[in-house]
Protein backbone atom coordinates (compact mmCIF):
# COMPACT_ATOMS: atom_id res chain seq x y z
CA UNK A 1 0.00 0.00 0.00
CA UNK A 2 1.16 3.16 -1.14
CA UNK A 3 0.24 7.24 -1.29
CA UNK A 4 -1.13 7.46 -4.80
CA UNK A 5 -0.53 11.07 -5.77
CA UNK A 6 0.51 14.48 -4.50
CA UNK A 7 3.41 16.16 -2.44
CA UNK A 8 4.05 12.54 -0.84
CA UNK A 9 3.27 10.39 -3.86
CA UNK A 10 4.42 7.09 -3.88
CA UNK A 11 5.72 6.57 -0.15
CA UNK A 12 4.59 3.21 1.15
CA UNK A 13 2.26 3.18 3.85
CA UNK A 14 2.38 0.65 6.96
CA UNK A 15 -1.26 -1.21 7.56
CA UNK A 16 -1.93 -2.65 11.21
CA UNK A 17 -2.10 -6.44 10.37
CA UNK A 18 -5.66 -8.22 11.23
CA UNK A 19 -7.27 -5.14 12.86
CA UNK A 20 -8.37 -3.08 9.68
CA UNK A 21 -9.35 -3.60 6.28
CA UNK A 22 -7.29 -0.86 4.24
CA UNK A 23 -8.81 0.63 1.40
CA UNK A 24 -6.95 -0.56 -1.86
CA UNK A 25 -4.50 1.26 -4.07
CA UNK A 26 -7.18 1.32 -7.15
CA UNK A 27 -10.14 2.73 -4.78
CA UNK A 28 -8.24 5.30 -3.38
CA UNK A 29 -6.87 6.04 -6.69
CA UNK A 30 -10.43 5.96 -8.46
CA UNK A 31 -12.26 7.90 -5.52
CA UNK A 32 -9.82 10.34 -5.59
CA UNK A 33 -10.19 10.94 -9.25
CA UNK A 34 -13.68 11.62 -8.67
CA UNK A 35 -13.02 14.34 -5.87
CA UNK A 36 -10.52 16.19 -7.72
CA UNK A 37 -9.70 19.59 -6.73
CA UNK A 38 -12.55 19.24 -3.86
CA UNK A 39 -9.85 17.84 -1.90
CA UNK A 40 -7.03 21.24 -2.02
CA UNK A 41 -7.53 23.22 0.97
CA UNK A 42 -10.17 21.10 2.26
CA UNK A 43 -10.77 20.23 5.72
CA UNK A 44 -11.28 16.61 6.61
CA UNK A 45 -12.45 13.82 8.59
CA UNK A 46 -11.40 10.70 8.17
CA UNK A 47 -13.58 7.89 10.07
CA UNK A 48 -12.62 4.57 11.46
CA UNK A 49 -9.15 5.49 10.05
CA UNK A 50 -7.56 2.88 10.40
CA UNK A 51 -4.17 2.95 8.47
CA UNK A 52 -5.37 6.36 7.72
CA UNK A 53 -4.74 6.13 4.28
CA UNK A 54 -7.49 8.41 2.95
CA UNK A 55 -6.62 10.76 5.08
CA UNK A 56 -2.88 10.76 4.16
CA UNK A 57 -3.64 10.89 0.65
CA UNK A 58 -6.24 13.87 1.36
CA UNK A 59 -2.77 15.92 3.37
CA UNK A 60 -0.75 14.44 0.09
CA UNK A 61 -3.02 16.21 -2.26
CA UNK A 62 -3.26 19.19 -0.72
CA UNK A 63 -5.72 19.00 2.24
CA UNK A 64 -5.42 21.55 5.07
CA UNK A 65 -5.72 19.51 7.59
CA UNK A 66 -7.19 15.75 8.40
CA UNK A 67 -8.78 14.64 11.68
CA UNK A 68 -8.05 10.71 12.14
CA UNK A 69 -10.78 9.19 14.63
CA UNK A 70 -9.62 5.72 15.14
CA UNK A 71 -10.70 3.98 18.85
CA UNK A 72 -7.39 0.97 18.06
CA UNK A 73 -4.63 2.26 19.43
CA UNK A 74 -1.91 0.10 17.43
CA UNK A 75 -4.26 1.82 14.27
CA UNK A 76 -3.31 5.22 15.83
CA UNK A 77 0.17 4.46 16.16
CA UNK A 78 0.64 3.29 12.35
CA UNK A 79 -1.38 6.31 11.72
CA UNK A 80 1.36 8.43 13.12
CA UNK A 81 3.69 6.93 11.88
CA UNK A 82 2.50 7.41 8.51
CA UNK A 83 1.78 10.79 8.87
CA UNK A 84 5.45 11.31 10.07
CA UNK A 85 7.07 9.26 7.29
CA UNK A 86 5.33 11.28 4.56
CA UNK A 87 6.50 14.22 6.33
CA UNK A 88 3.15 15.84 5.94
CA UNK A 89 1.39 18.85 8.11
CA UNK A 90 -2.03 19.06 9.36
CA UNK A 91 -3.24 15.54 10.20
CA UNK A 92 -4.43 14.84 14.28
CA UNK A 93 -4.81 11.32 15.32
CA UNK A 94 -7.46 10.97 17.76
CA UNK A 95 -7.76 7.71 19.59
CA UNK A 96 -11.62 7.83 20.22
CA UNK A 97 -14.80 5.37 19.67
CA UNK A 98 -16.30 7.26 16.18
CA UNK A 99 -19.69 7.30 17.11
CA UNK A 100 -18.64 9.32 21.17
CA UNK A 101 -16.72 11.57 18.83
CA UNK A 102 -19.88 12.61 16.30
CA UNK A 103 -22.09 13.11 19.91
CA UNK A 104 -19.38 15.80 20.67
CA UNK A 105 -19.27 17.80 17.61
CA UNK A 106 -20.51 20.98 18.03
CA UNK A 107 -19.75 23.60 15.88
CA UNK A 108 -16.66 21.79 13.52
CA UNK A 109 -17.36 22.20 9.90
CA UNK A 110 -15.45 19.62 7.48
CA UNK A 111 -15.40 20.00 3.76
CA UNK A 112 -14.85 16.19 3.03
CA UNK A 113 -16.00 13.24 5.86
CA UNK A 114 -14.73 9.72 4.79
CA UNK A 115 -15.99 6.81 6.79
CA UNK A 116 -14.71 3.24 6.59
CA UNK A 117 -16.85 1.69 8.95
CA UNK A 118 -16.49 -2.12 9.46
CA UNK A 119 -18.66 -3.43 6.17
CA UNK A 120 -22.13 -4.35 7.47
CA UNK A 121 -21.42 -8.35 7.03
CA UNK A 122 -23.71 -8.75 10.54
CA UNK A 123 -26.47 -7.33 11.68
CA UNK A 124 -24.31 -5.63 14.20
CA UNK A 125 -22.30 -4.01 12.12
CA UNK A 126 -25.54 -2.71 9.33
CA UNK A 127 -26.74 -1.50 12.79
CA UNK A 128 -24.02 0.94 12.99
CA UNK A 129 -23.62 1.40 9.81
CA UNK A 130 -27.55 3.30 10.14
CA UNK A 131 -26.57 4.70 13.66
CA UNK A 132 -24.01 6.60 11.60
CA UNK A 133 -26.32 7.72 8.73
CA UNK A 134 -28.71 9.09 10.54
CA UNK A 135 -26.35 10.77 13.56
CA UNK A 136 -27.50 14.48 14.10
CA UNK A 137 -23.58 14.85 14.73
CA UNK A 138 -22.59 13.45 11.58
CA UNK A 139 -24.68 15.74 9.56
CA UNK A 140 -23.45 18.86 11.82
CA UNK A 141 -19.87 17.89 11.38
CA UNK A 142 -20.45 18.57 7.43
CA UNK A 143 -19.70 22.13 6.21
CA UNK A 144 -22.50 23.31 3.71
CA UNK A 145 -21.31 22.51 0.73
CA UNK A 146 -19.49 19.43 1.70
CA UNK A 147 -19.56 15.78 0.97
CA UNK A 148 -19.25 12.66 3.16
CA UNK A 149 -17.46 9.66 1.10
CA UNK A 150 -18.96 6.33 2.46
CA UNK A 151 -16.86 2.84 2.30
CA UNK A 152 -19.48 -0.29 2.62
CA UNK A 153 -20.00 -3.49 1.38
CA UNK A 154 -20.88 -3.59 -2.40
CA UNK A 155 -23.51 -6.23 -1.78
CA UNK A 156 -25.21 -4.73 0.97
CA UNK A 157 -27.80 -2.10 1.17
CA UNK A 158 -27.44 1.77 2.52
CA UNK A 159 -29.36 1.86 5.72
CA UNK A 160 -32.89 4.16 5.15
CA UNK A 161 -31.52 8.07 6.42
CA UNK A 162 -33.56 11.37 5.97
CA UNK A 163 -30.04 13.64 6.41
CA UNK A 164 -28.09 12.41 2.99
CA UNK A 165 -29.17 12.21 -0.76
CA UNK A 166 -26.49 9.85 -2.40
CA UNK A 167 -24.52 12.15 -5.29
CA UNK A 168 -22.44 9.24 -7.07
CA UNK A 169 -22.06 6.40 -6.17
CA UNK A 170 -19.03 3.69 -7.76
CA UNK A 171 -18.07 -0.11 -7.19
CA UNK A 172 -15.19 -1.64 -6.82
CA UNK A 173 -15.55 -5.41 -6.42
CA UNK A 174 -17.18 -6.43 -3.11
CA UNK A 175 -16.51 -2.54 -2.29
CA UNK A 176 -18.71 0.58 -2.96
CA UNK A 177 -17.89 4.08 -2.51
CA UNK A 178 -20.78 6.47 -1.73
CA UNK A 179 -20.28 10.51 -2.47
CA UNK A 180 -23.20 11.97 -0.37
CA UNK A 181 -24.36 14.96 0.46
CA UNK A 182 -26.91 16.85 3.06
CA UNK A 183 -30.41 16.30 2.30
CA UNK A 184 -32.06 20.25 2.09
CA UNK A 185 -33.44 21.58 4.82
CA UNK A 186 -37.23 22.40 4.69
CA UNK A 187 -37.48 25.85 5.80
Amino acid sequence: MRIISGSAGSIPLQVPRGLTRPTTDRVRESLFAVLGDLVCDARVLDLFAGSGSLGIEALSRGAVSVDFIESNGTACETIQRNLEKAKLLGGKVHRRDVVAHLGSISSARYDLIFADPPYARSDSEFELLGKLLNMGGLAAALAPDGLLVLETLSSSPLPENDLWKTMDERHYGITRVSFLSLMPRES
